[in-house]
């Protein structure tokens, strides 16, 4: 009973891991597009057009 229970418990650490992985890309996916076209159109919003949108 005890190793089919870790088998499982296994399982769903796996399974918890993954999705937490491919949410983690999702995310970092959708920053890399906003930082993309933070980055494309900087130069618009801005007078002298040399302005950067971040605070870094």
């Amino acid at each position: 009973m005890v190793p089919i229970l870790l088998v499982l418990l296994l399982v769903l650490i796996l399974f918890g891991a993954g999705f937490a992985v491919k949410l983690l890309w999702w995310i970092a996916l959708a920053v890399l597009v906003v930082w993309l076209l933070g980055f494309l159109f900087r130069g618009t919003s801005t007078a002298g057009g040399r302005g950067r949108w971040y605070r870094w």
